[in-house]
C-alpha cells in the first residue's frame, strides 16, 4: 500500500530526513515511532503532497505521490481541526463537498462515518459539546468520508483519559478488519504495542530498527526484565556484574536482563546482602526496546 525509498529532505543545512526507507502492507498498521523532531510530520507532510522531498520516491496503492494520490489519504491530524459550531453531520458534509461528494452519495458516506465511528445518536450534536474522545472519533469519521485506502492517524489518543483511549483502539482495530491500511505516529508505547503489526523507530530523519514486536524484541537478548529499588545501587549493580547481568537505568528502577525467568526466591537469594526496597519482574516490552535503541543510536559514530 506504501512505499517509501530512499527520502531525503533538508531545510537549508538541516536534513530533517535522511535515506527514509518504509514499507507499510495492505490492511497493516504500522507504527511509526520517535522522539520530537525525527522527522514524522515531514514524512507525513510529503505523503499528503504538502511538501516536496529532495529526492526519493514515495508510492501510493503503486501509485507516485501526486495531487491524485491525496483522495487516496484519509488523516486525522493530532489537533482535532473541527468546525466548532457545526454540528457532526455539518462538519462530515463539508469536508465530503471537499471531495465532490453531493447528493445521495453525500448522505451515504456521511451516514456510513458516522455509523462506523459510534456517533449516529450525535449526528446533529454541535462539535464542541462532544468529549475530548467523541471530537477525536469525528475526526477519524471526516478523514474516513471519501472512503482512502490509507489512513495517517497522527498522535490519535494524545491527551485521552483511559476509557476514551479504549474505545479509540476499538475502533482502530475495527478500521483495520474492515481493510483500511494505518499509519500510525503515537508516543505512548504501550499504544504501539496494542494496536501495529509492524514498527519502525525513527530518528533523525532515519528508520533505526523495523519490525513486528517479535522481530523487535531480538534488540535485547534476554526473557524478562528485573527491576529493583534499593539504597545500595553500586552494590546491586556491582553483583549483577558478577552474575553476568546487562543492567540499565529504567526512570527510579535499577533493571537487569534476565536470559531466562528466575523465581523470586532465586533473585533474593543472588542478592543476599543487598537490601531489595522493590523487587518486579516484567516481559521484554517496547518502551525498553525503545530505550535500548535510542542508547545505542547515541554511542554510535
Amino acid at each position: 500500500m506504501l512505499r517509501i525509498e530512499h527520502l531525503h529532505k533538508s531545510y537549508g543545512q538541516r536534513i530533517v530526513l535522511h535515506d527514509l526507507n518504509l514499507f507499510v502492507s495492505n490492511e497493516q498498521i504500522y507504527g511509526l515511532l520517535g522522539p520530537n523532531g525525527a522527522g514524522k510530520t515531514t514524512t507525513i507532510n510529503i505523503l499528503c503532497h504538502l511538501l516536496r522531498a529532495d529526492s526519493g520516491t514515495i508510492c501510493i496503492d503503486n501509485s507516485p505521490v501526486s495531487e491524485k494520490t491525496k483522495r487516496l489519504i484519509g488523516v486525522a491530524p493530532q489537533e482535532t481541526l473541527l468546525y466548532r459550531y457545526l454540528t457532526c453531520e455539518e462538519n462530515l458534509r463539508f469536508f465530503a463537498s471537499l471531495y465532490g461528494l453531493q447528493g445521495a452519495l453525500q448522505t451515504q458516506r456521511v451516514q456510513a462515518c458516522l455509523d462506523a465511528v459510534g456517533l449516529s445518536d450525535r449526528a446533529k450534536s454541535v462539535a464542541e459539546t462532544l468529549s475530548g474522545g467523541m471530537q477525536r472519533r469525528l475526526s477519524m469519521a471526516i478523514a474516513l468520508v471519501h472512503q482512502p485506502k490509507l489512513l495517517i492517524l497522527d498522535e490519535p489518543t494524545a491527551g485521552l483519559d483511559v476509557e476514551a483511549r479504549f474505545e479509540l483502539w476499538h475502533l482502530i482495530r475495527q478500521l483495520q478488519k474492515e481493510g483500511i491500511t494505518i499509519l500510525l505516529t503515537t508516543h505512548l508505547l504501550d499504544e504501539a504495542e496494542r494496536l501495529c503489526d509492524r514498527i519502525g523507530i525513527l530518528k533523525n530523519g532515519h528508520i533505526l530498527v523495523e519490525g513486528s514486536l517479535a522481530e523487535l524484541r531480538q534488540q535485547i537478548p534476554a526473557q524478562e526484565i528485573l527491576l529493583i529499588q534499593t539504597a545500595q545501587e553500586e552494590q546491586a549493580i556491582a553483583r549483577a556484574q558478577e552474575l553476568q547481568f546487562v543492567h540499565r537505568r529504567y526512570g527510579t528502577d535499577l533493571g537487569f536482563w534476565l536470559v531466562k525467568p528466575m523465581e523470586l526466591k532465586e533473585i533474593i537469594d543472588l542478592f543476599d546482602g543487598i537490601p531489595l526496597d522493590t523487587i518486579a519482574r516484567q516481559p521484554v516490552r517496547l518502551e525498553h526496546i525503545y530505550l535500548e535503541v535510542m542508547q545505542r543510536s547515541q554511542s554510535s559514530p
